[in-house]
């Protein structure tokens, strides 16, 4: 059965949130989220990784429901599927045990959106110049309530949701990461 784009599992176990944030779990869900079914050997030929250490993993994402057994082509593969098409936790939880492994898993994809970042930058330059236009990096400062703000994240999500779909790709089209972020600045102006 292969993943349902549209459904999201949510975390809310601080083990769970702990589990999930190594950089190589995230890696590997967002692999077979990309790629569809694979065998830990396909996914350690695609991270550059052994194949006893993506095989391990996948087996800790499996007990917390994040991947599952796919059905094999033959009776020798053994491939793993990711079991939705995103995940999601909550950020305001009242446990400090849930509010810290929370952090600690924002810590980590924080830091694997920046080595996307610096991989990219590094190949950049062999990018087509229609491509090099069209993506890049920006930032801007709005002033926005609480409700203005949650109301902007929900418009952002409805403008990106029809490009989600994999059976409505456009020709030429291409896997593209758009990172969200929406942190509160200082009032003074500081960094």
């Amino acid at each position: 059965m292969p993943t349902d784009d549209r459904k999201t599992i949510q975390l809310g176990d601080p083990r769970a949130l702990r589990a999930y944030a190594h950089p190589l779990r995230l890696s590997l869900i967002g692999l077979l989220r990309r790629n569809g079914p694979m065998t830990a050997t396909q996914c350690a030929a695609a991270l550059d990784e052994n194949v006893p250490n993506c095989s391990f993993h996948l087996r800790q994402l499996a007990k917390y429901g994040l991947v599952e057994r796919a059905p094999a082509a033959d009776g020798r593969e053994r491939p793993w599927q990711a079991t939705a098409g995103s995940t999601s936790w909550t950020d305001d939880s009242d446990d400090p045990e849930a509010k810290a492994a929370a952090d600690q898993l924002n810590a980590a994809i924080l830091r694997q959106y920046m080595r996307r970042a610096e991989a990219y930058l590094a190949v950049r330059g062999d990018e087509t110049a229609e491509w090099r236009a069209a993506a890049g990096f920006g930032d801007d400062m709005i002033y926005v309530t609480t409700r203005q703000l949650t109301a902007l994240t929900e418009q952002v999500e409805a403008l990106l949701a029809p490009y989600r779909d994999r059976a409505a790709r456009a020709e030429g089209s291409r896997p593209v990461s758009i990172v969200q972020m929406a942190i509160p600045a200082p009032e003074d102006g500081a960094a």
